[in-house]
């Protein structure tokens, strides 16, 4: 399946995505329903909008010096907090880690272990990101029923 830019009604969000329970992406639109809480209803426009803001802010803090490829993600707990990560590269890149994770991680470490959505931003123009096989792993082991946002610049 492969991914496609899709106009929503949202400014500035080109493509929501949802992860399927096997994490592989399924096209859906944008979530619109009464909650952003993770209990099916879907998530309101706009935190779907906050989320791809903070997703954008987050690349700002990105420490990329090899690659100089900048990635930011926003994650969303039901309670509504948001956890912003970055990507930390690594002379020696097997210990660099991804914005997802760095997100993940720093929720985690703050007490948070469920999640509803996250937002993943990039400097690429024509095409979106999506998380590496070792963060659907980190994903898969401590998200709820997640939503995906991905936008590029």
């Amino acid at each position: 399946m492969g991914l496609r830019k899709m106009p929503l009604p949202i400014a500035g969000l080109l493509v929501t995505k949802k992860m399927n329970d096997d994490l592989r992406f399924c096209e859906d639109g944008v979530h619109n329903g009464p909650s952003h809480r993770g209990d099916g209803g879907g998530l309101e426009p706009e935190v779907i909008q906050r989320l791809i803001q903070k997703s954008q802010e987050a690349k700002a803090f990105a420490h990329c010096p090899y690659s100089r490829f900048r990635v930011g993600a926003a994650l969303l707990s039901p309670d509504g907090r948001i956890f912003l990560g970055c990507n930390i590269e690594n002379a020696c890149y097997t210990l660099g880690i991804c914005a997802e994770r760095t997100a993940i991680q720093t929720a985690v470490s703050e007490g948070s272990k469920k999640f509803t959505a996250i937002a993943i931003a990039s400097d690429v123009e024509d095409e979106f990101i999506t998380p590496c096989g070792a963060c659907r792993q980190v994903m898969r082991e401590v998200r709820g029923r997640l939503h995906f946002s991905l936008t590029s610049s």
